[in-house]
């Protein structure tokens, strides 16, 4: 079972990356400085420093401010698409290292997948879709609902890694309906 917890653990925790890049990272760090829910091990313990604790905190406030301003939101994904990745892969790798079978380049390049496509459909699916459909009045809200959902999903992650699967399952089934229904509507089928 612990094996499975880690796999959903990460899973969770990169899929988190992929809204919000530094969020998962602080929550892992927090509690694996100051719980025994997370035990990371080197190189992935210098999460726990104070210092790299007070740099993720700096950089959550700037990511957090900067995605809400509609403009420079599309800037701040086009700097995060190599960013939110580069944290999934660092969150799969350390959440996963219990497991001895998994080679670290495997468990690396999954988070970079995981955290890489929730990224791209949050910036080139999502994000598009809301400011086109709201003039960009929504842009602060639904950041604001992926900070949360992000949230979420890492203390989840953390805490309770199986309840990570339904979570996961039930964001998707919500990204493709929206898809779905954004592909169905009057305007997309008149062209």
């Amino acid at each position: 079972m612990d094996i499975l917890t880690n796999v959903l653990a990460a899973f969770g925790l990169s899929s988190s990356a992929g809204l919000n890049a530094y969020l998962p990272l602080l929550v892992v760090a927090l509690a694996a400085r100051f719980t025994n829910l997370v035990q990371l091990k080197p190189p992935w313990d210098a999460l726990e420093s104070p210092w790299v604790i007070g740099a993720l905190t700096v950089l959550l406030a700037v990511e957090f401010f900067a995605d809400k301003v509609p403009a420079v939101n599309h800037v701040n994904d086009v700097i995060q698409t190599f960013i939110r990745p580069t944290a999934g892969a660092i969150l799969f790798a350390s959440t996963t290292q219990v497991i001895t079978n998994m080679n670290p380049v495997v468990a690396i390049i999954l988070g970079l997948l995981v955290a890489g496509t929730v990224h791209v459909a949050k910036s080139a699916v999502i994000r598009p879709a809301v400011t086109a459909t709201t003039g960009a009045v929504g842009t602060p809200v639904v950041s604001l609902m992926e900070d949360v959902v992000a949230l979420l999903v890492s203390m989840a992650a953390v805490i309770v890694p199986v309840l990570v699967a339904a979570i996961i399952i039930l964001l998707t089934a919500l990204a493709i309906w929206l898809m779905w229904r954004r592909m169905r509507s009057p305007r997309a089928l008149a062209h």
